[in-house]
């Protein structure tokens, strides 16, 4: 029998208390930007507009959300698209032409040099595809050196670093150098680091995507275990909605410098805003992402029958653990949260939940942060 696997939303440890609050985010490129900005403004010009007029070119088009406390975010969509300026902007490697960013409630956009340094240094993470590891340094001095740049004694900065080695399952590498590993040993030093210096927040630039996919993959699970074990504010950029959907609480799609839809992995691939959107999650499978809350019936509908015997599942449960349930048993499937009956999935609605038909209105829609 397959491995009980439940809903994203029910793992690790999300407080709606936003850490990073994107507001009305624009970035226009070009020496006559400001100029271009204004021009949108007044008689909102499109993109075409912008470039042919002013020689311009729209990275970020009024880009707005929050990423909650110990949330991934995750950021996708095309070769430029923008995600990759948009990620840049919140610790202000790029400067905006218009909007702004917090980190917990302050403006990232007025602090000085000094405090914008000390911010990069101490509470904001960066993992990127190339690590920039240095060469001339050990494996280990690599791990501890932004401990060093904040000027922490070096028997602490040691063993912090080689702390975050074994947590990567790269103990016994300390002395070697970056050319002697592989390239996911190269990325895990990469993710070493990061978590080595503690942020609170992790922003990670496609840190995944040149690796081979056996790699690439037991990479994902790493840092999904890592990040729901230490609890990580993270906004991961990803072309790939396979890795969003294995990684990601919730998952933002731009589309030419703009934010197309933001939702959870189900919202994403269940309810897709337009055609754009659609297209990228067409191959998806649904076995393990919908869950039974999403396909249920109401339990009412199936008062006055005898429920004894029932197999039982949870409404965070998903698709395919609900299949070798009903491999098992001629009879429904019986949804519980907790001690009280809540829905009811049968064969009909399961077939339905797996060819990624939702639309019944017979079906039962549960109210929750993602559908309330």
């Amino acid at each position: 029998m397959s491995e009980r696997k439940t809903g994203k939303h029910a793992l690790g440890t999300i407080r709606e208390e936003p850490v990073i609050d994107c507001r009305g985010l624009w970035k226009i490129f070009g020496k006559r930007s400001e100029e271009a900005m204004r021009a949108i403004l007044a008689d909102n010009l499109g993109k075409i507009e912008i470039r042919d007029r002013f020689d311009c070119v729209v990275g970020v088009k009024d880009a707005s959300f929050t990423v909650n406390t110990g949330e991934v975010f995750c950021i996708m969509g095309l070769s430029g698209s923008g995600k990759s300026t948009l990620i840049r902007h919140i610790n202000r490697l790029i400067e905006p032409t218009r909007g702004e960013i917090l980190i917990d409630g302050q403006p990232v956009n007025s602090l000085s040099a000094r405090d914008l340094r000390q911010m990069r240094a101490s509470r904001i993470g960066m993992v990127f595809q190339n690590m920039a590891l240095m060469p001339h340094r050990t494996v280990l001095e690599n791990v501890g050196f932004s401990l060093e740049v904040r000027g922490i004694p070096a028997r602490s900065r040691i063993e912090t670093a080689r702390h975050a080695l074994e947590v990567v399952d790269l103990e016994g590498w300390d002395d070697r150098y970056p050319d002697e590993l592989s390239g996911g040993m190269q990325q895990r030093v990469g993710l070493a680091r990061a978590f080595a210096a503690d942020p609170e927040i992790l922003l990670m630039d496609e840190p995944f995507s040149a690796l081979d996919p056996l790699i690439r993959r037991q990479l994902q699970d790493k840092f999904k275990s890592l990040s729901q074990e230490m609890a990580k504010t993270t906004v991961f950029i990803t072309h790939d909605l396979d890795e969003a959907i294995r990684i990601g609480n919730r998952i933002a799609i731009m589309k030419d410098g703009e934010l197309v839809q933001i939702g959870t992995p189900e919202d994403i691939v269940t309810n897709p805003v337009d055609d754009y959107v659609a297209d990228f999650v067409a191959g998806i499978s649904k076995l393990n992402l919908i869950s039974a809350a999403r396909i249920m019936e109401p339990v009412e509908r199936f008062d006055g029958q005898d429920r004894t015997g029932w197999p039982v599942t949870a409404p965070s449960d998903e698709l395919e653990y609900l299949v070798d349930l009903s491999i098992g048993s001629d009879d429904p499937i019986l949804v519980k949260d907790g001690d009280r009956e809540v829905g009811v999935v049968t064969s009909k609605t399961l077939l339905r939940g797996i060819k990624g038909e939702f639309d019944n209105p017979m079906l039962q829609q549960p109210e929750g942060p993602e559908n309330g």
